[in-house]
């Protein structure tokens, strides 16, 4: 177990993210061999931060229930942050490459998948403001978000509503130039600490009137605009240092121009961003699974059990190939679909095999390393522990694994 004297006398010293990593595949043909240097640049910057800024303190978090609002301004300051998004919004004018790129570097280093979920809330808080071309909302909340001075999240699940997007029951009635918005939204990420919320809601008629996927819009809801409550923070299984609201809105009013796109137009914004969530989700799935086969046959190594070192043992052996073999398929099928993706393929049910195969490798994986590390592993604070309790929301964030079945089978045309 890690603790502030150090590692347990039998486990590795991890706390810093120092452990030898089995030879990453670049996969440069996949990723854009044209643009290799700069990914290994963004590579090393992303690893480096995590090392210096996020393994020394990710603990206390964690038992904190949040990061601190200077990480963000760090992250920004790096252009970690705004890595995908265009120069003209104040991004990096990368791609979803570069983000993939990313983010594996800082899950090699130690980096959480609740650490990320928290950090990269722009992800989902703003591409449809970007995407939207409303300059005065890219000035008021895009900018200042990706510099790492403000914090956004998006708000779009309901009480009792789940993956049902058609079923929003939060309503926005125009009166002049306000909407005044009425209901509830829960299991928001970064919704606590959040200075501006991107709110589904229902601007046209009611779900009960058939209204379905129609009628949806998205409405940008500063903190501190009367009537909009943070209820409370919710205590979760995994995710511990992301912090996670229910919110409420009661006559709450926002004025028009906070209005994303044209009215109505939400719930196609929403679907076009679904590809990106799930690929995220996807590399945080074989990246937290990596991370924990690292530390894992790192323990077997040092470990000695019966006289000779764990690995020695033929039931490890295999047990640690099987790790990898999921891993590495995850990884490849992760990154062929986004490179899909970036050309400019459709790509959806390919979107959602992948989130499915790195969240099913998630699972396998960090149960097998804390398997691997015995009662070691069952400790609070040990780092497979925590990748493992993170593993658990991977298959039901961006779309329930059942909700995405049911889609893949429409769109690949096995739905009768």
């Amino acid at each position: 177990m890690i603790t502030e004297q150090g590692p347990a006398r039998d486990e590795p010293d991890v706390s810093r993210g120092e452990v030898e990593q089995a030879p990453r595949p670049t996969n440069e043909g996949a990723l854009g061999a044209s643009r290799s240097a700069e990914r290994d640049a963004l590579r090393a910057t992303a690893a480096e931060f995590v090392r210096r800024e996020v393994a020394p303190h990710l603990q206390e978090w964690e038992d904190a229930g949040e990061i601190p609002r200077t990480l963000h301004r760090t992250a920004g300051d790096l252009g970690l942050i705004g890595v995908a998004f265009p120069e003209s919004v104040g991004g990096s004018g990368g791609d979803l490459l570069d983000s993939v790129a990313m983010q594996e570097a800082m899950f090699d280093a130690g980096a959480s998948s609740g650490l990320m979920a928290g950090l990269f809330t722009s992800g989902i808080a703003l591409p449809h403001i970007a995407a939207s071309g409303n300059d005065d909302l890219v000035d008021r909340f895009v900018r200042p978000t990706l510099a790492g001075d403000l914090i956004g999240s998006l708000a779009i699940t309901e009480p009792g509503g789940g993956s049902d997007v058609a079923r929003l029951r939060t309503t926005a009635t125009r009166d002049g130039d306000h909407y005044v918005v009425d209901g509830a939204k829960t299991f928001i990420t970064s919704g606590v600490r959040a200075d501006f919320v991107t709110v589904a809601v229902r601007t046209g008629p009611v779900p009960y009137q058939g209204a379905g996927h129609a009628g949806i819009s998205l409405l940008v809801v500063e903190k501190g605009t009367p009537g909009f409550t943070v209820d409370r923070g919710l205590r979760k299984m995994g995710w511990h240092c992301s912090d996670t609201a229910e919110l409420s809105f009661a006559d709450c009013r926002v004025p028009v121009a906070n209005l994303v796109g044209a009215e109505g137009s939400g719930f196609g914004q929403i679907a076009d961003q679904f590809v990106v969530e799930r690929i995220a989700l996807a590399v945080h799935g074989y990246g937290i699974a990596a991370r924990s086969l690292d530390l894992a046959a790192a323990y077997a190594r040092d470990r000695q059990t019966f006289g000779r070192p764990l690995i020695g043992n033929q039931s490890v052996q295999h047990t640690l190939v099987e790790m990898r073999r999921q891993v590495e398929v995850a990884r490849t099928y992760t990154r062929h679909v986004a490179a899909r993706h970036v050309a400019g393929e459709f790509v959806v049910a390919e979107a959602c095999l992948a989130k499915q195969t790195a969240v099913d490798c998630a699972a396998h994986v960090c149960d097998r390393a804390v398997q691997l590390f015995g009662g070691t592993g069952y400790m609070h604070g040990t780092e497979v522990e925590r990748h493992y309790r993170d593993a658990r929301i991977l298959p039901i964030g961006g779309g329930a694994d059942e909700v995405l079945r049911d889609l893949t089978a429409k769109l690949m045309g096995y739905a009768s």
